[in-house]
């Protein structure tokens, strides 16, 4: 039986504890596209139950670009509150900074296991003020020298 995602909806909303992977290379981060979709997002998922952080970033990395990554840090945790379509969302964020754990050539990489209705993308960190990216603190906070976790309470 497959785990469960740590994810419910309640009749004031949904909650979901997720995990994101930040994957730089040559002063590029790597993202995701869906076809269907209007921005750029973070290669990740949700948490499954008696599933810890750590071994959920590491599988997701893996099941998205098919390649494997170690955790080299916690960067930053985000509570996240937005609405779609009318709905009340509010999710906890993890955002782990990963390395390759052999050397790959991560740019031959282009699809996620989504298949081609979803796409790897490599954006430029200084020009990620000119995309529309979720999350948008990536725009300020990834020129920075991060020295520790940080927090960030995010209502969209």
């Amino acid at each position: 039986m497959e785990e469960q995602n740590i994810a419910f909806e309640t009749n004031q909303g949904c909650f979901t504890y997720r995990v994101a992977t930040i994957i730089l290379k040559d002063d590029k981060l790597l993202m995701a596209k869906r076809k269907d979709y209007p921005c750029y997002y973070t290669v990740g998922g949700k948490v499954r139950i008696n599933e810890t952080s750590e071994e959920a970033i590491i599988r997701e990395a893996y099941e998205e670009t098919g390649i494997e990554f170690q955790i080299d840090k916690l960067l930053f945790i985000q509570e996240r509150y937005f609405e779609i379509k009318g709905k009340h969302h509010h999710e906890i964020v993890f955002y782990y900074l990963m390395k390759e754990k052999f050397n790959i050539d991560l740019c031959c990489r282009s699809f996620t296991d989504q298949g081609p209705k979803e796409s790897l993308h490599w954006l430029p960190i200084k020009s990620l003020d000119e995309t529309y990216i979720i999350p948008e603190f990536f725009k300020t906070k990834l020129l920075g020298n991060i020295v520790s976790i940080e927090h960030i309470v995010s209502k969209e």
